[in-house]
């Protein structure tokens, strides 16, 4: 005993045990973790041979099983049927104590002796006596302390077991309670299996060779469906690392069949097309705010250069030149403002998602506000309204500058005195102005951003009105068009459709 215990014990307490060593972690944690650490090919390939492994080896196993089974049957049948010996004339049998020394005194002879013999080797053991042989007997069957319940069955009874004969061979054995004799006598006939065992051997290597061939032919076929299975997802990965070094978005990559392998091309290749349409629009999207801003902004920098060099010169400017430049600079800020207004609403994902802004939205009432709206824009107009009540699910704010944005096209284009008929039925709301139209070959570009028709760049506006349209009616469900009237009259027709129905449910 240590210092450390006897002092423990000394003191009435006892040491604590030492720490048990940090388990290692177990074998099929290793085997998950080298298997993570394959390739996918690798990992295809040995899961494959893996399965062929255990499917050949079941396979095996359970024909060997069955082969033996029908094998051991057909000579326990034979064992059975085989027919018992007749009782020796004569003198009679010899008895030993043990098999071994009864063949030891075998005497030269015969199975002919013994008539009946059957073409087995034969053994009697007689109760009290002993292990006797027949005449010529060349083998001696090895006896078990259980050998002896057999003088207890009825007469003629037999049991079959294993067992071998005294030089070791293998043996099945039937012994019988023979009442033929004056003692109680057991016949022993045993037939060899020594020839079975070795057609099992036979057959087990046999099983193994073809086991251990068709897994390599399956590591070998699993590699090749492994490396033509995934050929698609190299292509996919090279695809994938060129755009992450060059940042070229729009790289495909070929798609072939139907498959899983062809969905995932699929969607890559759609994906990457989204990508190059969206850094196309951000492209252009930037360097149209650029070039629209550059205008207000110059003119906004020549007026405030203009208020500074006559500050600085001491001498003012007529009251009536600064009420007009300070009336354009107002202007230019107030077209700012909307500008930038516009580019914040544009900047929005066009697929909105479900949120606190969309709830259920009285589109009636949004078209009632947007016309007195409509109406201090244009204090000349005529506005003929008819509106029927409507409830559609959206952003309530987008949808209503969608309509004033609507609203506001139609007072811009309409001429003095013009009028302006806004109608929702069904759904279905249409703003019309009686302005001069829109040429056909520009209506497949006025829901563009900043695109404005050349007729018309010398009005207020920055191209972005009816985009904010277009975006706030698709995000809603609905959609929206643009173009001349039905009636074949002069002015645009704007038409929205929205789902919904005539109530807020």
């Amino acid at each position: 005993m240590s210092e450390h215990a006897e002092r423990g014990v000394r003191s009435g307490t006892v040491p604590p045990p030492p720490l048990a060593p940090p388990r290692t972690p177990g074998r099929r944690r290793r085997l998950v973790h080298w298997l993570r650490s394959r390739s996918l090919r690798s990992r295809l390939t040995f899961l494959s041979a893996a399965a062929v492994a255990v499917a050949i080896a079941l396979s095996a196993l359970a024909c060997w099983f069955i082969v033996e089974k029908q094998l051991y049957n057909q000579v326990r049948a034979d064992l059975a049927s085989a027919p018992l010996p007749m009782p020796p004339r004569g003198a009679g049998l010899v008895c030993y104590s043990t098999p071994e020394q009864a063949l030891d005194h075998q005497p030269v002879g015969s199975l002919q002796e013994i008539s009946g013999a059957a073409p087995r080797d034969t053994q009697f053991l007689a109760e009290g006596k002993g292990v006797c042989l027949p005449p010529g007997a060349t083998k001696a069957i090895a006896t078990e302390p259980g050998d002896s319940a057999v003088f207890r069955l009825k007469p003629g009874q037999s049991i079959i077991r294993e067992g071998r004969f005294t030089n070791g061979d293998p043996a099945l054995v039937r012994l019988t309670n023979d009442p033929r004799y004056l003692v109680p006598v057991v016949v022993m006939v045993a037939t060899p299996t020594q020839s079975v065992e070795e057609s099992l051997q036979g057959l087990a290597i046999l099983l193994g060779s073809v086991s251990v061939g068709g897994i390599l032919l399956a590591a070998v076929a699993g590699r090749l469906v492994a490396r033509s299975a995934l050929k698609p997802v190299d292509q996919l990965t090279d695809a994938v690392e060129h755009i992450a070094r060059t940042e070229e978005v729009g790289t495909t990559i070929p798609v072939h069949g139907h498959d899983e392998i062809a969905r995932l091309s699929t969607s890559f290749n759609s994906m990457s097309t989204s990508l190059a349409n969206s850094r196309e629009r951000q492209t252009r999207l930037i360097a149209d705010a650029g070039h629209e801003l550059r205008t207000p902004l110059t003119s906004l920098r020549t007026n405030v250069d203009l208020l500074i060099r006559s500050n600085d010169t001491g001498r003012p400017l007529p009251p009536a030149t600064k009420t007009k430049l300070l009336g354009n600079m107002k202007a230019q800020m107030q077209e700012l403002t909307v500008l930038i207004g516009d580019l914040l609403q544009l900047s929005r994902p066009d697929s909105p998602k479900a949120g606190p802004n969309l709830a259920v939205v009285a589109l009636h009432e949004i078209a009632g506000r947007a016309v007195e709206r409509a109406k201090l824009r244009g204090p000349g107009l005529v506005f003929e309204t008819g509106t029927e009540p409507w409830y559609v699910h959206g952003d309530a704010a987008g949808l209503e500058r969608a309509v004033i944005n609507l609203l506001d096209n139609a007072v811009k284009y309409s001429p003095p005195g013009g009028t302006i008929e806004v109608r929702l039925q069904q759904g279905v709301l249409t703003v019309r102005d009686h302005g001069p139209g829109i040429p056909p070959d520009e209506l497949q570009y006025v829901f563009d951003r900043f695109w404005r028709s050349p007729s018309s760049r010398q009005l207020p506006g920055s191209g972005l009105g009816l985009s904010i349209v277009a975006q706030s009616v698709r995000e809603a469900g609905g959609e929206v068009t643009l173009g001349p009237a039905s009636d074949g009259g002069p002015g645009a027709l704007a038409t929205v459709r929205l789902p919904g129905g005539h109530g807020p449910e």
